[in-house]
C-alpha cells in the first residue's frame, strides 16, 4: 500500500500459505490465502442474556485457510473463547491450526460436509471464514443448529446467497442468536466519526462520490498453482480467489470493502449501473483484474467506483465523497477525515487490519452475553454485497443494468463439486 494506506499486522505464528510473506497486509494476504471452513454453535443457556461479560465462549471455526487459521488464533487470545472445533476441506490445514491450538483430532473435521459435523458439536458460536460461495449454506446451517455467527465478507456470490444471508440474519434474531459480519472499517471509531458526521449533514447534500480498491499483481502463487494440475478440482479449491464462481470475483471478494463504505455513506440501493472491465494478467482463473463501474442512486447520486488488482507502483483503499458543503474522505490503513467551512475532522485507522477484527470479537462476545439479538451488521453487509453484484454484472453485460433487474432475475452460481471428497 502507498504511505498512508498501508498497514501491516503480526504475523500469526502458526504455518503460512505457500507464497506467503511474515506480514498480513490485506493485499499481501488475499494474494496467499487459501481456502478457509470454521465453526461455530450454541451458546449454552446460563450464558445467554448472562450480564458477567467474562462468560467464555465454546466456539468452532470452519475454514482453517490463511485467514481462518488467524481468526481461530485471534479468538483464542481474546481470551473470552475457547477455541475446540475446527473444519476445512483439507487435513493439512485443520492439523496445523489444531497443534497451534491444542485441538484434539477428534475435534477437527475435513470435507465438504466436515462443517455439519462440527456444528454437532456442544458449540455455542462459530467463525466462518470459508471461500464466499460457501457462506450462505453453512451459515443456514450454524443458525439452524442454532449457533451464534461470527461471518466473513463477502458474505456471499450471488443474489439468491444474499437473500439466504438476510434470511439467516432475521432467523437468527428471532432464535436470539448473535449474527455478525466481519467489516473492519466498521468496527474503526474514525470510520464512524466521519460517517456519522456526514450522516448529520455537516458536508451538506451529497454531490458526487468516487470510490477505489486499487492493488498489484495478486495471486500468482495461486496461479502458478493451477498451472501445474489444471484439472485437479482440489487445487481450483486451493485456488478459489482466482475462481469467479468461489469467489464471486474481485468486485465481490476484495472490492466490496470500497463499495461497503460507499454505500454506508450513501445508505441508499444503487438504482442501476453501466460498467466495463476485463482481465490483463495472464492467468488460468476466471476472474476478472480489473473493475470500472458508474453507479446511479436516489436524488441522481453518482457513485464512481474504479478497481485494479494488477499492475504495480499504486496500492489504496478509498472513498470520497463530495458535499455542498465540504468533502470526507476514508482510507484503509491511513487517515478518515472531513472538511467543511464550520467543521474539521481527522482520525487513524492504523494496523486496521488487525484492530477491526479484534473489535469485531469482542463485539461479537458483548453481543451474546448482552442478549444483543439485534444483529445490525447483516442489512448493509447483504446491501453491499448485492451493490457489488450489480456493478458485476453491468460490466459482464457492458450494458445498463437496473437493482430490480438484477433482483428479478435472481441468477445462481453453481460449483461443480464433483471429484471432491464429501
Amino acid at each position: 500500500m502507498k504511505s498512508r494506506s498501508s498497514n501491516s499486522s503480526p504475523s500469526p505464528s502458526f504455518p503460512q500459505p505457500a507464497g506467503g510473506s511474515p506480514d498480513i497486509t490485506r493485499r499481501k494476504f488475499l494474494a496467499t490465502a487459501g481456502v478457509a471452513t470454521l465453526g461455530m454453535t450454541i451458546l449454552k443457556p446460563a450464558l445467554v442474556g448472562a450480564a458477567d461479560a467474562n462468560s467464555r465462549i465454546n466456539i468452532g471455526v470452519i475454514g482453517c485457510g490463511g485467514r481462518g487459521g488467524w481468526i481461530a488464533e485471534l479468538f483464542a487470545k481474546n481470551g473470552n473463547y475457547n477455541v475446540v472445533a475446527i473444519a476445512d476441506y483439507f487435513s493439512d490445514r485443520v492439523d496445523a491450526v489444531g497443534q497451534k491450538l491444542n485441538i484434539p483430532a477428534a475435534k477437527r473435521f475435513t470435507g465438504l460436509s466436515g462443517y455439519l459435523r462440527l456444528l454437532e458439536e456442544k458449540l455455542d458460536a462459530v467463525a466462518i471464514e470459508t471461500p464466499p460461495y460457501f457462506h450462505p449454506a453453512q451459515a443456514a446451517a450454524a443458525v439452524s443448529a442454532g449457533k451464534h455467527v461470527y461471518l466473513a465478507k463477502p458474505v456471499a456470490v450471488d443474489v439468491p446467497g444474499c437473500q439466504s444471508i438476510a434470511e439467516s440474519g432475521q432467523q437468527a434474531t428471532s432464535k436470539k442468536l448473535a449474527f455478525q459480519v466481519d467489516f473492519q472499517t466498521r468496527a474503526m471509531p474514525s470510520y464512524q466519526e466521519v460517517l456519522a458526521r456526514v450522516h448529520r449533514g455537516e458536508i451538506g447534500k451529497l454531490v458526487n462520490v468516487y470510490a477505489e480498491y486499487q492493488t498489484s499483481l495478486m495471486f500468482e502463487e495461486r496461479d502458478r498453482q493451477l498451472r501445474q494440475a489444471p484439472n485437479n478440482p482440489e487445487v481450483r479449491l486451493r485456488s478459489w480467489g482466482i475462481d469467479r464462481v468461489l469467489s464471486g470475483d474481485v468486485i465481490t471478494e476484495q472490492n466490496i470493502h470500497a463499495l461497503d463504505v460507499a454505500t454506508w455513506i450513501v445508505n441508499a440501493n444503487p438504482v442501476k449501473a453501466i460498467g466495463s472491465g476485463g482481465r490483463a494478467r495472464p492467468f488460468l482463473g476466471d476472474c476478472w483484474d480489473h473493475f470500472s463501474v458508474l453507479y446511479q442512486f436516489p436524488e441522481d447520486l453518482t457513485v464512481t467506483f474504479t478497481a485494479k488488482q494488477v499492475g504495480f507502483g499504486f496500492d489504496d483503499i478509498l472513498v470520497r465523497a463530495f458535499g455542498t458543503k465540504g468533502t470526507a474522505e476514508t482510507n484503509y490503513g491511513g487517515k478518515c477525515w472531513l472538511r467543511s467551512q464550520e467543521e474539521t475532522f481527522s482520525g487513524e485507522t492504523d494496523n486496521i487490519y488487525l484492530v477491526g477484527v479484534e473489535k469485531n470479537i469482542a463485539t461479537f462476545h458483548q453481543n451474546i452475553v448482552r442478549g444483543d439479538w439485534t444483529n445490525p451488521t447483516v442489512a448493509p453487509s447483504v446491501r453491499s454485497n448485492l451493490t457489488t453484484i450489480l456493478g458485476r454484472a453491468a460490466a459482464y453485460r457492458r450494458t445498463e443494468v437496473t437493482w430490480d433487474d438484477m433482483l428479478k432475475q435472481n441468477e445462481k452460481w453453481e460449483f461443480d463439486s464433483k471429484g471432491l471428497k464429501a
